[in-house]
């Protein structure tokens, strides 16, 4: 697969103007304003020292929220987090392309940060435009003749088509900040160079996103097995023949997810084989964890996969070189359902194979457990990083890889 792109080792930076995209949205207090976690600005914050380092004038592009959102905040309390975290002050700058603000670029000095206000005040930021309508864009007009370069470190937000993170790209040589690099090599990584066998964890409730990846992994034969959980593996068993009662069928189809019955029996005709279904399942009744065999199963809840699948799938996982693992196995916020979500993060953590966790739930999972250090990858963007393993194109990736045919050092 074709994705070279540039990266900040490719150009000299000294004395440079820098428009550094990131993605420092937050868990904010609507009361206060106080930031409540500050994960994505420590992660972050490895591009931007680096950057500083190196002699550029960095001037940062992030957004927060939405409009309409109680945590659509300015991004003064993200410039004082970020400073505390640097050990630098980071300047705050109330507006995104004013004249003070282009004032304050021009007047940087090497090594100096600032903050740009929330991209997403700016009307043109949110609307679909196609790439030279965003490089078109009275933001772009107006701050690309100041920078020297564009630098997209944002990649959950790489399957964004907004101006903040396409438009620079198209009038500015684009490079891939040190966040986007790693997620970009460790997810092209297990779509071009897995090692066998390649076993695929697909759960959550976001079934459309599981099943999706299932597809391309299957028809790219880039997968040896899929083990089946959560929303995804009631699905399949439906599509299966197997009766999980009208609780939980009507879940499926409350959740708009009616087609995908079809979809999963198309790739069970094709693929059954591969996919591994669950054997039994854990059942909330009164208000207790119990488990069924799949063939047994009341007209309860279906909360988490059964301790026989839990053993299935821990010794696929163990022979495991290759792991990636999208969504949780049940509700395993409910105290006695957690126990599939936690069994299976703790073998692939004691997987010797290269493992990677698509952000969303279960990456926040694995954290609370204390699992960062033992997975090969968690991935900071959950829907960036399902669009990518799923076959699809990514506009911000797309972005830096014509850019890199373009813009040679």
């Amino acid at each position: 697969m074709d994705y070279k792109f540039n990266t900040i080792d490719d150009f000299d930076f000294e004395g440079k103007t820098v428009l550094l995209r990131v993605d420092i949205n937050s868990p904010v207090d609507p009361l206060s304003g106080d930031l409540l976690d500050d994960t994505r600005l420590v992660l972050h914050s490895k591009t931007i020292k680096e950057l500083s380092e190196k002699g550029a004038k960095v001037v940062i592009l992030a957004h927060q929220s939405r409009p309409g959102k109680s945590d659509f905040t300015p991004l003064k309390q993200h410039a004082l987090a970020l400073s505390n975290i640097l050990g630098k002050e980071v300047q705050y700058v109330d507006s995104i392309f004013s004249r003070q603000a282009q004032d304050i670029i021009k007047n940087m000095v090497n090594g100096e940060i600032a903050l740009l206000e929330n991209v997403r005040f700016y009307s043109e930021e949110m609307p679909k435009l196609t790439p030279e309508e965003q490089s078109n864009t009275y933001m772009v007009k107006t701050l690309a003749p100041l920078a020297d370069y564009f630098v997209n470190d944002a990649f959950a937000t790489a399957h964004r088509s907004q101006t903040s993170i396409i438009g620079f790209a198209k009038v500015l040589p684009a490079v891939a900040g040190r966040v986007m690099e790693l997620e970009l090599n460790s997810l092209y990584g297990i779509l071009d160079n897995a090692k066998e066998p390649r076993v695929y964890v697909l759960g959550g409730i976001k079934a459309d996103d599981s099943i999706n990846v299932m597809a391309n992994a299957l028809k790219t034969d880039s997968a040896d097995y899929i083990l089946t959980t959560g929303l995804v593996a009631n699905i399949f068993l439906v599509a299966k023949g197997i009766d999980l009662k009208e609780y939980n069928y009507n879940f499926i189809i409350e959740r708009g997810f009616e087609e995908y019955i079809n979809i999963a029996k198309d790739l069970l005709k094709d693929y059954s084989d591969k996919i591994i279904l669950p054997v039994d399942l854990a059942i909330l009744e009164d208000d207790k964890r119990v488990e069924y065999p799949i063939d047994n199963i009341p007209n309860l809840p279906i909360y988490d996969i059964g301790s026989k699948t839990i053993e299935i799938y821990n010794q696929k996982i163990l022979l495991a070189k290759t792991l990636f693992a999208n969504g949780p196995a049940g509700v395993f916020e409910k105290e006695g359902f957690e126990l599939g979500t936690e069994s299976l993060l703790n073998t692939m953590a004691e997987s010797k194979g290269f493992s990677i966790i698509g952000g969303g739930h279960l990456a926040a999972a694995a954290s609370n457990m204390d699992l960062d250090d033992d997975i090969t990858h968690i991935s900071s963007g959950g829907g960036a990083s399902i669009n990518l393993i799923a076959g699809e194109e990514l506009p911000a990736v797309k972005a830096l890889i014509d850019s890199a045919k373009l813009n040679k050092n």
